[in-house]
């Protein structure tokens, strides 16, 4: 949050170190997925640098759930998040561990939350000071194992808002993340908590979510932080509360068209800072807007309702604006706690279910085949249909899954064939499950091995006899005569209607300069390639011609070669292909 501007070195002791036989150790979590949490859910942020116990301040308050503030790097570059930055509060069951158990023994669970305005600011927000997205994935992927839990908030303002390049990594570590917690049959959900304007988040907080969308990262919650507008105008809170829901409510329309009115607003996140904000007076959020915001949350259906800070709900320092320990107006203890705890469904979140690939890799000689198995499996609630799509495959490389929808529980066959024209490398190919309730991904890795055709054509000299790969307009044939050399050739039949091109796509090296060479005969006869690159030349002539054409690949590697003659001028043969 913004208010979070020093790192308060003095209170980071951990009030809670002893481990809970009740809290899963790291690396064992695998077994169990966590409980979900609710539909609707009030958790305030928990300012975990004070030494307080997060579980005894959720009891006294009756705020089940909490938001637990911040995980962050120690030092600008690491890779290693600990609680509040500091190296003696790290990610273990021996911190926090015991009070989290309280909490979940007591009906409530705990959201880890990356980020904060100081981590913003300093450069150790993980994703910004990380560059391995791997790396990122795997520390979010330990806070899930370690507490297991089942939602992380990222908090991202200032700084970390114009980080394009962290911005990025953010986005592919959670869909990193996700795929991995689907083979875990695992639910996880990420919420991003980002500055507003009265009206809805500025573009910088939409580039965020933009960026995840470009990455299929899914964002759960967008959870808007209502306060520190700094505008300079007296504001109605409550009021610019509803306002600035409904303008995020309409660009997350935009950004997710297939979702409903009702996934909208049950996607959205309200946090509010009590009292008195960072700004001043201008800007005081009073227990009757509490109660406002109260009404018209359960309403809308919105999913989270929370504030900064809990250790901010007393009436301790009347008239200071954005203190960490108290609200800056006359309060009881937990007034603003009271309002909001009933917020909080009895209900779960509703049907879910995982997807997964067994084995998840594969290799394969260029020309072959192999198949997976794609598990579903439920994770919350009912099983439900769920739809089963491929996406991912490469040029030369089929891809599809049978039956093309199962119930959750049940599974299905990824079959995998390969040309021999496949390059070498390896290919992710995902499996989407889509349902009522949301879509969820599977990954196989496709491994092609080979060295693949030294042209990098098949059948560039045609003396298969038959034509694959080479597919062609009406007409086009392999024929016996005439022929450069060996005993077939290639001929396309231009009409008056068409140039009669024939064609076969090949997958180079990306961004990698080649010459396609060949020989051609006949009137207006061309060769060229199309798609990753283009450029041709042609000639005319009733003998053999040699050609050449250099081109340049593309960030894909893919071109698709071709032959093809001219409208009404007849003919045109080729023969002896290749690529150097």
């Amino acid at each position: 949050m913004r208010l979070r501007r020093t790192i308060q070195a003095a209170l980071t002791a951990c009030a809670t170190l002893a481990a809970s036989a009740g809290l899963v150790a790291a690396g064992t979590s695998s077994a169990q997925a966590a409980t979900p949490l609710p539909s609707r859910v009030f958790a305030p942020y928990f300012e975990a640098w004070t030494g307080q116990s997060p579980a005894a301040l959720a009891a006294q308050s009756g705020a089940k759930h909490l938001t637990m503030a911040f995980l962050q790097a120690a030092t600008k570059g690491s890779c290693t998040p600990y609680w509040n930055g500091d190296s003696s509060m790290p990610v273990a069951s021996s911190t926090f561990g015991a009070d989290i158990a309280t909490i979940r023994a007591n009906g409530g669970d705990v959201i880890p939350s990356f980020g904060g305005y100081t981590a913003d600011n300093t450069g150790t927000e993980l994703a910004d000071s990380c560059t391995d997205v791997n790396q990122i994935a795997a520390a979010f992927e330990n806070v899930i194992t370690t507490y297991d839990i089942s939602r992380i908030d990222l908090d991202v303002e200032d700084n970390s808002l114009t980080n394009t390049a962290g911005i990025d990594r953010r986005n592919k570590a959670i869909k990193l993340v996700q795929d991995w917690a689907a083979t875990k049959g695992r639910t996880i959900q990420f919420s991003y908590t980002l500055p507003t304007t009265t009206g809805g988040l500025a573009d910088s907080g939409l580039a965020v979510l933009r960026n995840a969308v470009g990455n299929n990262a899914r964002i759960d919650v967008v959870n808007m932080m209502t306060f520190d507008y700094y505008d300079g105008a007296t504001h109605d809170m409550a009021a610019d509360t509803q306002t600035s829901a409904q303008g995020l409510y309409n660009q997350l329309a935009k950004l997710y068209p297939s979702k409903t009115p009702a996934q909208l607003w049950g996607s959205i996140g309200i946090t509010e800072m009590l009292g008195i904000d960072d700004y001043g007076a201008a800007e005081t959020f009073t227990l009757a807007n509490a109660t406002t915001v109260y009404n018209w949350a359960v309403s809308k259906g919105i999913n989270t309702l929370s504030f900064w800070a809990l250790q901010r709900d007393n009436g301790g320092c009347p008239g200071k604006g954005g203190a960490d320990a108290c609200s800056g107006i006359n309060q009881n203890t937990w007034d603003f706690s009271h309002v909001f705890a009933p917020f909080t469904s009895g209900s779960t979140v509703g049907n879910d279910f995982a997807v997964s690939a067994s084995p998840n890799s594969g290799t394969v000689t260029a020309g072959s085949s192999t198949s997976a198995t794609i598990g579903t499996a439920v994770t919350a609630g009912s099983a439900q249909n769920v739809n089963l799509t491929v996406s991912g495959a490469p040029a030369g490389v089929t891809a599809t899954v049978t039956p093309g929808s199962v119930t959750a529980g049940s599974s299905a066959t990824l079959n995998i064939t390969t040309t021999a024209s496949v390059a070498p490398g390896s290919y992710p190919i995902t499996v989407t499950g889509t349902a009522a309730s949301g879509s969820h991904t599977g990954v196989f890795t496709l491994t092609v091995t080979g060295t693949g055709p030294t042209t990098g054509l098949v059948n560039g000299d045609l003396e298969t006899g038959s034509l694959a790969p080479w597919t062609c307009q009406s007409g086009g044939a392999v024929v016996s005569a005439p022929a450069h050399s060996g005993s077939h050739a290639l001929q396309a039949a231009a009409t008056a209607s068409q140039t009669g091109e024939c064609s076969q796509t090949v997958t180079l090296k990306p961004n990698t300069s080649y010459t396609l060479s060949g020989w051609v005969q006949g009137n207006y006869a061309y060769v060229g390639v199309s798609g990753g690159a283009t450029a041709s030349t042609w000639a005319t002539s009733s003998g053999w011609t040699k050609l050449s054409v250099p081109f340049t690949t593309g960030a894909s590697g893919t071109v698709t070669v071709y032959l093809h003659g001219w409208y009404g001028q007849g003919d045109v043969y080729g023969d002896d292909f290749s690529i150097a």
